[in-house]
């Protein structure tokens, strides 16, 4: 399950890296061992690390989608050829650890609670821009340069009891009436006979927007696309401090300063505690475990009833999130551990095992191939940010999906790049572009009250 690295000098993998109690993510650390790393073939050739001072334009922090995407619409939208500083390997982190699934949303929250917070006008404006971010996204891999295995068709969202079913159905409701957005509730006959037989569904809605993606391909994709406009992207190359002196910013390194006029920071749930002060205690990071089956055979498929490769999500608040990959093999995920000197517990991976076996008793002793976890930013108030945060300096993050990043970091690249080179564009004024990321009051104390919640959150998700 191991990926060779390409670096003789490579450091070891670590299973307990926190960014809460880290200093930082390491410098030129080697892959987790994704089942996306194992099957993505060899990394496109990168810049290396910085060995010397040097001046960049625009330096963009972290090569994961975000940060790939913004060097790409720098360079194709402006001429602006960016440097890139990464301190692991390209899209080290959540880029290359995730599930691959593309959905119509940013951040963890419904339509309807975006109506709730901001009232009616701002959330269909909203919806206006989480859509056209994932068109952002679609432009970005139909064709072209991007191979990333798309399997398209929509998003199915299952409810695992009947009081979920009756809430996702009202929020149908919603998402057809107000925003003309055509979703749809299936049956649990139609969604066993059409879709999946799943064991715990009681139903579905399914959405008709979303994509599957192979993740590191992906990745890989947009650092060749970048490259090729002319980004450099310099690997093992950990920022250490970010310094503004009189409009210049200085990006220390362990090989060298980058001075640059601009500076976009797009490091997610990986972002050092030192890195600035402008992002200390502005995400709280949660661990997400993955798991990949070995293939399925024509007879499991048959039991299973997979005659969809849909992505998938159930609705329990510690939801599973899982889809049937091109080469028949089932990934699945979900929540994990509290922090990551606990990540490598084998109750992590059971967990995953047992929802596996729970929704497909016919997969019940099948062999997994592949295990890992990956952390997940995820902002205070369930939304992510594109923002600067001092108007008179040129530096924009875009942070907190909250899990929902894989096509909207497409979006949050290009309206990043659009505020590095002074360009407004529709929808600037909404909340998630005009607003930090939210603090924490009680940030010390964070993970006490993750753990409280993760164990009333399954006792109510698994209640009858």
């Amino acid at each position: 399950m191991n990926v060779q690295s390409k670096f003789a000098s490579a450091a070891a993998y670590d299973p307990h890296y926190d960014p809460l109690v880290s200093d930082g993510p390491g410098r030129n650390r080697e892959y987790a061992p994704t089942y996306w790393l194992a099957t993505a073939g060899e990394p496109p050739q990168d810049d290396g690390p910085i060995t010397q001072d040097v001046d960049a334009d625009v330096v963009i922090v972290g090569s994961g989608y975000t940060g790939l995407a913004c060097a790409i619409f720098l360079a194709r939208e402006f001429g602006i050829k960016a440097t890139v500083l990464e301190a692991n390997r390209v899209a080290w982190g959540c880029s290359t650890r995730n599930g691959g699934q593309g959905q119509n949303a940013a951040g963890r929250l419904s339509r309807s609670q975006w109506i709730a917070r901001w009232g009616r006008d701002v959330a269909l404006r909203l919806h206006a821009e989480v859509q056209d971010g994932f068109e952002t996204f679609e432009d970005l891999i139909r064709g072209g340069p991007i191979d990333c295995e798309p399997q398209r068709g929509g998003h199915l969202y299952i409810a695992h009891r009947r009081r979920n079913l009756e809430k996702i159905a009202a929020e149908s409701r919603v998402l057809n009436d107000v925003f003309g957005y055509a979703t749809r509730v299936i049956s649990p006959e139609e969604l066993r006979r059409d879709f999946v037989n799943e064991a715990e569904a009681v139903g579905a809605v399914h959405e008709p927007l979303g994509t599957g993606v192979h993740p590191a391909k992906l990745a890989f994709s947009y650092q060749r696309m970048a490259h090729a406009l002319g980004a450099r992207i310099h690997t093992a190359s950990p920022v250490q401090q970010i310094e503004e002196r009189n409009g210049i910013f200085h990006l220390r390194t362990p090989g060298g300063t980058v001075r640059a006029r601009a500076v976009g920071i797009a490091t997610g749930a990986y972002t050092a505690p030192g890195l600035t002060p402008l992002l200390r205690g502005r995400c709280m990071p949660i661990l997400s475990n993955s798991i990949v089956t070995r293939p399925l055979t024509a007879a499991e498929l048959d039991a299973t009833g997979f005659r969809t490769t849909q992505v998938i999500t159930d609705t329990r608040t510690l939801r599973f999130y899982y889809r049937r990959l091109p080469d028949n093999r089932v990934q699945i995920g979900s929540r994990s551990a509290i922090t990551g000197a606990d990540a490598t517990d084998e109750r992590h991976l059971q967990l995953l095992i047992d929802g596996l076996h729970r929704k497909f008793p016919a997969l019940t002793g099948i062999g997994i191939d592949y295990s890992w976890w990956g952390w997940v930013d995820v902002s205070h108030d369930m939304m992510p940010r594109i923002f600067r945060p001092e108007p008179n300096q040129n530096l924009v993050y875009a942070l907190g999906y909250g899990g929902n990043g894989v096509s909207y970091s497409a979006q949050a690249g290009r309206r990043m790049a659009q505020m590095i080179a002074g360009q407004t564009f529709k929808g600037q004024d909404l909340p998630i572009f005009v607003s930090p990321l939210p603090g924490h009051p009680f940030a010390p104390f964070r993970r006490i009250g993750q753990r409280m919640l993760y164990r009333w959150y399954q006792m109510r998700d698994e209640a009858a």
